[in-house]
């Protein structure tokens, strides 16, 4: 298949929808984002890369680091961690604290703000330190990319900070019911700024690598999770990756994917490849619009679906 030739046809029939959508403009640092940006990268089993677009430029990854963190509590924990976080649906907003009430304290999975939340503070309870497990999850995103320069954006961190009020109340609600270990405001820090790491098409691709072949990375040969927990990864993925708009999203798409309000969306063809796309104008889901359709045409015109 000549996936340069698809991404190049991909690249050209989605101009039209890049002026679609907003940016993020809840957080500052991310409203100054120039919309009309595209890009999108996807990484064969071999290392092969293919791009169009503006894949070298990176953009703040948001709540697709939240696939990282999960994998790296869900290794820790097993099936203890679903005592605190669950794996379903959510149907909701993905900082919505009705539910979290409801729900007495649980989220319903680690893919909205409260089960992110929940997640690193879970983490830094193993870790026993804020900056020791930003540390871990930091190594680990840099060895799963194969690049040891990635960092995160101590600006947009901040902003979320300054802006993080609803994230504070999850995490405070949570403690309300003993679902919480930690100091809140360091917890919800650390969440900023793994949400606030950077990176390209071509490095998110790359990082993702290893959860379309079971947990093991084809390239360097090392097994991150074992396969077990790598199904369920991409299970929650499928399910729970776009917030309210999952189901539309595996209905169009058809791939366990994860998106990000900095416009990047992270998908898996198991078996075959990783994807990820980056365009900043949002939906009115939260999820990237240009981002989605490049999917949606991307598994249309190879058929490469889990359905």
């Amino acid at each position: 298949m000549d996936y340069q030739k698809i991404l190049d046809e991909i690249y050209d029939e989605i101009q039209p929808e890049l002026k679609r959508g907003k940016v993020a403009d809840y957080i500052p640092a991310l409203a100054e984002v120039e919309k009309g940006q595209f890009a999108m990268s996807l990484t064969l089993e071999d290392g092969s890369v293919y791009s169009v677009g503006e894949s070298k430029k990176r953009f703040s990854i948001q709540s697709i680091s939240k696939v990282y963190t999960f994998v790296l509590a869900l290794d820790i924990y097993s099936k203890k961690l679903y005592r605190r976080v669950g794996i379903e649906p959510s149907g909701n907003p993905f900082n919505s604290l009705v539910q979290l009430e409801y729900e007495n304290g649980i989220p319903r999975n680690p893919f909205i703000n409260a089960g992110a939340i929940a997640i690193t503070d879970a983490l830094i309870s193993h870790y026993e330190d804020e900056y020791k497990t930003l540390e871990v999850i930091m190594n680990f995103i840099r060895e799963i990319s194969n690049n040891k320069e990635l960092s995160f954006d101590q600006r947009v961190a901040h902003s979320e900070m300054e802006h993080g009020d609803r994230n504070l109340a999850l995490a405070r609600l949570m403690k309300s019911f003993g679902n919480f270990e930690n100091d809140v405001q360091g917890t919800v820090m650390t969440y900023f700024k793994h949400c606030a790491i950077t990176m390209n098409t071509e490095e998110l691709s790359r990082s993702m690598l290893f959860l379309a072949f079971g947990g093991k990375d084809p390239i360097s040969k090392r097994e991150f999770i074992d396969r077990s927990k790598a199904k369920r990864i991409n299970a929650v993925m499928l399910t729970c990756g776009h917030y309210d708009a999952s189901g539309e999203f595996a209905f169009f798409v058809g791939l366990p994917a994860k998106s990000g309000v900095g416009g990047g969306i992270a998908a898996i063809v198991p078996g075959e490849m990783s994807i990820a796309v980056w365009s900043p104008a949002l939906n009115k889901y939260g999820n990237s619009h240009a981002g989605t359709l490049a999917l949606e045409k991307f598994t249309t015109k190879t058929g490469l679906s889990i359905f």
